[in-house]
């Protein structure tokens, strides 16, 4: 009773409102069969609330393409030095105006190796990158979150930002054998929240992280600049999932052109009004 006591002190009252709504099949426990825990997600999500409304200031369009039931795979541009990006479109998700949903993310290999970390990713429904973990969530209809450029794209530094690393194709392949529609979205604003200049590669090394963003500030801590999610129209693809590359390649690049035209699209008027001082409602499509 005291745990619970202490993590129903960390949730606020809207994500518990939202909690109650989740659609997923907790136990009398508090858990579901991911291994995902329902209080794990109360103060998880009240964390991001801070970040998504307040800090960052997120604003959410087009996220009504987002099914609201059923399995989805949501494909976009890693952006800005560190995943925050992953952190505010789940926030996005779980905060949209009709219904909450959860997402899982792949997570990156390496940071299942840091202490406590791994655990509490796990908990809070995060998963390491692997096929057979994204099969099975699609499977059971749920929402599965992809950066197809991994690492490489938070670790741009800020001359190349926006610019789209090569896309993998795994995330296409279990697509295609899932049935599973692809959402496509572009995350803007991350990259000015953390400009990375350099990388620290000794201490990337030290933390067994791929790269260690450095912006001109020095500290590799995001700054408090509002940032935009855009969400594109459901894409369908036909296959099993056994198809040569050459047609793999041709359907990636398809998603990585529809993500591309988002991004050119979101950054322009995310300039704009920037410019001009507009805000325009929360969840409307550009």
């Amino acid at each position: 009773m005291t745990g619970l006591l202490r993590f129903e002190t960390f949730t606020s009252r809207a994500v518990q409102e939202r909690l109650a709504r989740l659609e997923l099949p907790f136990n009398q426990y508090g858990m579901d069969p991911f291994g995902i825990s329902r209080k794990h997600l109360g103060v998880f999500y009240s964390m991001l609330e801070v970040f998504y409304k307040d800090y960052f200031r997120v604003q959410c369009f087009g996220v009504e393409n987002v099914p609201e039931r059923g399995a989805g795979m949501l494909v976009g541009n890693h952006s800005g030095g560190l995943p925050v990006d992953g952190g505010m479109v789940l926030a996005s998700l779980f905060f949209a105006p009709e219904r909450p949903r959860h997402a899982t993310g792949m997570v990156e290999k390496f940071a299942q190796s840091w202490p406590f970390v791994s655990e509490w990713f796990s908990r809070v429904g995060q998963l390491p990158g692997l096929p057979e973990h994204a099969v099975r969530l699609l499977q059971d209809g749920r929402l599965l979150m992809v950066f197809p450029e991994g690492a490489r794209g938070t670790g741009k530094l800020y001359k190349d930002r926006y610019r789209l690393c090569q896309f993998g194709t795994g995330f296409m392949r279990i697509a295609l054998q899932t049935g599973a529609p692809i959402v496509p979205f572009a995350f803007i604003g991350g990259e000015e929240a953390l400009p990375t200049v350099y990388h620290a590669k000794t201490l990337a090394r030290l933390v067994g992280a791929p790269y260690w963003p450095v912006p001109p500030y020095l500290l590799p801590l995001p700054l408090p600049l509002g940032c935009e999610i855009h969400y594109g129209k459901p894409m369908h693809f036909e296959g099993t999932g056994n198809e040569p590359d050459e047609v793999i390649e041709g359907y990636v690049e398809q998603v990585k052109s529809v993500v591309e035209l988002l991004v050119v699209r979101g950054c322009a008027l995310h300039r704009e009004r920037q410019r001009g001082g507009v805000a325009p409602d929360r969840g409307a499509e550009p």
